[in-house]
């Protein structure tokens, strides 16, 4: 069983972005079940809220698969000179190819000039008063909610 074990881990090959033609364009496909957002458009980068903590996609970044976190997904796009557009998402998943395309799928995303800050902040409020309810189901949605609305509100200040 080593052996064949060994003989396996031998021919596994680690490959990287620069092995593919190399590339000044990040090409973002960025999806939800209702719409595109982004069809293989070209982006000069990307700021991503990973699980691992943020993290900053350019041309020829090494491939991954990551898992997001509730926070904003910044695009900054080839030919913009201001700030990038912010998008929020609640969850979701990224991977680069070795061809520099990011591909972004998420359940919903908004952009970030859609939210009211009062009203994110009224709904947290809300939510913080049933944190110590006794039903285990209603304090738990509750801790979902005010963590997700204190991420906004902290995006949004």
């Amino acid at each position: 069983m080593f052996a064949l074990r060994r003989t396996g881990l031998q021919t596994l090959k680690r490959t990287y972005a620069n092995e593919a033609a190399a590339s000044d364009v990040l090409k973002l496909q960025f999806a939800l079940p209702y719409n595109v957002l982004y069809q293989n458009q070209a982006v000069k980068q990307v700021n991503l809220p990973l699980q691992s903590g943020r993290a900053g996609i350019l041309p020829n970044h090494v491939p991954i698969v990551e898992q997001l976190s509730a926070g904003i997904v910044e695009v900054f796009e080839k030919d913009a000179t201001a700030a990038g557009k912010k998008y929020f998402v609640s969850s979701g998943f990224a991977s680069v190819q070795p061809d520099s395309t990011l591909n972004i799928t998420c359940a919903e995303a908004f952009e970030l000039s859609e939210f009211d800050l009062s009203k994110v902040q009224s709904l947290k409020n809300e939510a913080e008063k049933n944190l110590t309810s006794s039903d285990e189901v209603v304090a738990t949605d509750a801790k979902i909610q005010f963590d997700l609305l204190t991420t906004l509100e902290n995006e949004l200040k």
